[in-house]
């Protein structure tokens, strides 16, 4: 039996685990039980979850079996709690207090425990093939690579307090004067809010070093259950805060949209009732619109953070606007501000797609935008708790479901004929296009694909059960290289590509415009290859890849990489 617990946070009353179990054989079956410190068992939730890098790291293929798990049973500070978990006739036992927990976060810790990952024997029988295949020098370098690794850990929370602005630097912002001071309306349904949550989300926008802002709240909750004691406090200290009480729960979407009306500022910011921003939020977007007066979408990166709002976690850096990202992932979710006069024009936010209702709204407003701008720095905290999909994402399946549905009706909007599925991930899509890519979509003028191991080609033998990636960076580094078949990267991020900078000639196919050119191309290849050694062979490929791509871009054309294919 293998074991790992990746993950381990304390969550308000409860402690939750994430990892993964593994026994001799695919077929065993891990039992898990949960006792405090005495012996005695305790109830405990258990969601099974999917791990196909656990699957692919020591069984060489992908079992369609969830080999991973999400543990939760309550928790008391300072008392001891033990994760046992029994496999093949065998038994570990795990324990669990809030000193162990601290300690087995620390930077020190991981950086241990990825040194005794490294010193098995699967790595061992793992490295001798790669040296078989690929000799000593490449095997120097990957394992290089590897112990360069080990310093990748870093505490976010440490860095985030490190990086995060100064007293200084927020007295300075509120001390600015911009030529142009546009209106924020921060728009937020309630519903049963918690009192301690509600509160630190309308203190995090009270202390905003931007004032040109109203808040426009909407209460949703059944007759005696409104929060509306909480809120007459802050209407009464800051004019700036709205408050209006609906009488009925109309759903997220119709909720918003009654917020939205209540709005007169210039661009509307999305919000969540138990979030928080940060102070410099407003004042980031605010830089922005008068660096960009065009602009009217914003969006900027985001964190997580547990049920005490005490501890951030798993950052979200995102990317430049990307739209093959975005039907692949909701990558955009929190902190969107919209022009009013765009909100308006597409019509607000659909009822029809509850649970992905941003989904679609982020869809709708990008189509038609203007300008739109990503700010790369963290201004939103998302509250973390077991009901929230940012927790638990088997806790809102219909969620998924309807993004699928928000997903096929962009394609619509857009007349592609494409058939949307769900990715074994959940949250994570994919277009299978009629006929063909090319068909669908004029702009994308190379459809490329992980070419499988174990073929030749140019003479050029490959890794069996391996991908050759065929995705090049702009550098000419190639990006998800030697992944497994059926593996699709760290963070699932290999399946979520779907624009490409660069691709190896080998993995692609291409528009009817550029046929000639890419025949002409292959043969000069073939000719330049013609009885050199294998590594020189690669590095020609490489040349005539960044050309090709190169010439294609140049000529107004995408290039879309499917690693699913």
């Amino acid at each position: 039996m293998k074991q790992n617990v990746d993950v381990v946070r304390i969550r308000e009353n409860s402690i939750q685990l994430n990892g993964w179990v593994i026994g001799k054989t695919p077929e065993s079956v891990p039992e898990f039980q949960v006792t405090d410190g005495k012996g005695k068992p305790m109830e405990f939730r258990y969601v099974a979850t999917r791990r196909d890098d656990v699957s692919q790291i020591y069984y060489g293929k992908t079992y369609d079996k969830d080999f991973g798990f999400d543990i939760q049973f309550p928790y008391e500070r300072g008392k001891d709690y033990y994760l046992v978990i029994c496999c093949d006739g065998r038994k570990i036992k795990i324990k669990y207090n809030e000193e162990l927990i601290g300690k087995r976060a620390s930077v020190a810790h991981k950086r241990m425990q990825k040194i005794k990952d490294l010193m098995n024997m699967e790595t061992v029988h793992v490295a001798w093939d790669f040296f078989k295949e690929n000799g000593l020098k490449a095997l120097i370098v990957k394992s290089t690579h590897k112990i360069q690794g080990l310093d990748n850990d870093y505490d976010y929370a440490e860095w985030y307090s490190l990086t995060k602005p100064s007293d200084e630097e927020l007295k300075r912002q509120r001390e600015e004067v911009f030529a142009w001071t546009p209106k924020f309306s921060i728009v937020i349904p309630l519903y049963k809010t918690p009192e301690r949550y509600l509160k630190e989300m309308l203190d995090s926008i009270l202390g905003q070093t931007y004032g040109n802002w109203e808040l426009c709240l909407v209460d949703g909750s059944p007759e005696g259950e409104d929060v509306s004691r909480i809120v007459k406090k802050y209407t009464g200290k800051d004019s700036r805060v709205k408050y209006k009480i609906l009488g009925y729960n109309g759903g997220i979407s119709v909720n918003t949209n009654a917020a939205i009306e209540m709005a007169e500022g210039e661009f509307i910011v999305l919000a969540d009732h138990d979030d928080a921003m940060t102070p410099d939020a407003l004042y980031e977007c605010a830089k922005v619109l008068n660096e960009h007066p065009y602009c009217d979408v914003i969006y900027s990166d985001e964190d997580k953070m547990d049920m005490d709002g005490g501890a951030l976690f798993d950052p979200h850096f995102k990317p430049d606007f990307n739209p093959d990202l975005l039907t692949s992932v909701n990558y955009i979710c929190h902190q969107f501000i919209v022009k009013r006069e765009l909100v308006e024009q597409v019509g607000g936010l659909r009822k029809e797609f509850d649970g992905a209702q941003d989904y679609d709204f982020i869809f709708r407003c990008t189509e038609k935008a203007n300008e739109i701008v990503h700010i790369p720095k963290v201004l939103y905290h998302w509250r973390c708790h077991e009901a929230s999909t940012a927790s638990n994402p088997q806790s809102k399946r219909y969620a998924y479901e309807a993004g699928q549905r928000a997903l096929e009706d962009y394609c619509l909007r857009k007349g592609w004929k494409a058939t949307v599925s769900g990715l074994k991930h959940l949250g994570f899509y994919r277009e299978d296009y009629e006929d063909s890519v090319f068909c669908q979509r004029p702009e994308i003028g190379i459809w490329a694909k992980p070419l499988p191991g174990g073929r030749d080609v140019f003479g050029i033998r490959h890794p069996k059960g391996f991908l050759v990636s065929g995705l090049y960076e702009n550098d000419g580094l190639m990006r998800y290289a030697g992944l497994r078949k059926g593996y699709s990267g760290p963070m699932h991020r290999a399946a979520l590509q779907q624009s490409a900078p660069a691709a190896d000639l080998r993995s692609m196919e291409d528009c009817s415009a550029l046929k000639e050119r890419y025949a002409q191309t292959i043969a000069e290849l073939k000719e330049a290859c013609r009885g050199l050694p294998t590594a020189a062979q690669e590095t020609k490929i490489l040349q005539k890849s960044m050309e090709f791509c190169k010439e294609a871009t140049a000529a107004g054309y995408g290039i879309l990489w499917d690693p699913q294919a």
